[in-house]
Formats: C-alpha cells, structure tokens, sequence
C-alpha cells in the first residue's frame, strides 16, 4: 500500500477508533434514561398497591367505628384500572429509542468499516504481480462500496442522533424541574 493510501486508512481507523468510543458512551447514557422512562409506560404496580393499602385501611378504621362500608371512597387505581401513559412520556420514549437505535446503527457500521479496513490493510501473499492484482482489487471494493463517503457520513449521523436526545433532555428536564432546565 503506498504512503498516501496508508494515511488514509491510518486516519479512517483513527476516526472510527474516536466514533466507537464516542458512540458507545452516549449508548451508555441514552440507556439509562431509556430505563428510567420506559417504566412510565406501563401500570404503576407500586402505586395500586399504595392506594388499595390506603383503602383497606379505611375499610378497617370504619368497620372498627362502625361506619358503613359503603360510605369509603374506592380507591381510583385498581388493578382492572385502564392504564394510558402520559403524551410526555411516549415522546419522551420514542425520542431516546430513536436515538438509541441511530447509534447502535452507527457503532455497528463502524465495526463493520474497521473490519473493511482490516481486510484491506492485510498484505496478501503470493508474487509481487499478486500481491499488485490484490491491492487493486481490495482498492476498487473500496471505490465500488463508497468507502469514504460511508465513513465520512458516520459522524454526521451521530451527530443527527444527539438532536433528538437534545430535545429529550430538555423535555424531560422541563417536566423534573423548570429551573433545572432553565439552565
């Protein structure tokens, strides 16, 4: 491989190096906001729980003060309750999902590009003639899969990730506390 094809490579492993890290650390973040709302969606066991306590207590104060039964107030959570999760919550998911599958996507196109790029490198034997025959061939697969373009684009997807995670940040900031998403 000739010093110019070599420093290409060098720089397209050395970027792919940087997005995996990268990639892999808002994975790790967007995860855990992703488990922290994803429960949003779904019945609050922990709170019927909660109000049917409450309502057999009452049940028992009344029965021990000889109050009518009739007369305390249901809990509103059963577990026969419907549930619908809150508009905020849904967008609040759709957003970290959207940006959790855009990275993943582009971590597994950079593994795939640094496995590309492996093969590429790799010095093949046979006879000088060979090896040139090789070199091209690996070359042209380069040109023919649009190698360069596909790497360059990899960190703008990224980047058009973060937009989605931004706006989620703030939404979910904004419903925590005003002040803190103020800031």
């Amino acid at each position: 491989m000739d010093k110019l094809g070599s420093d290409k490579v060098e720089d397209w492993r050395d970027g792919l190096d940087d997005l995996l890290v990268l990639g892999a650390l808002f994975s790790a973040v967007l995860t855990t906001f992703v488990v922290e709302t994803s429960s949003r969606l779904d019945f609050d066991w922990e709170e019927v729980s909660a109000n049917l306590l409450a309502e057999s207590v009452a049940l028992q104060r009344a029965a021990m003060n000889g109050t009518p039964a009739y007369e305390i107030p249901s809990s509103p959570l059963t577990p026969s309750t419907e549930f619908h999760a809150q508009p905020l919550d849904v967008a609040l998911n759709v957003l970290w999902f959207i940006s959790l599958v855009l990275s993943l996507g582009i971590a597994l196109s950079a593994v795939v590009a640094k496995q590309w790029i492996h093969q590429n490198i790799a010095v093949p034997t046979g006879t000088p003639q060979e090896r040139a025959q090789i070199h091209h061939f690996r070359f042209m697969g380069l040109e023919k899969w649009y190698m360069s373009l596909i790497i360059g684009l990899l960190p703008m997807f990224l980047h058009v990730s973060l937009a989605p995670f931004f706006v989620d940040l703030l939404l979910f900031l904004h419903k925590l506390n005003l002040a803190i998403a103020a800031i």
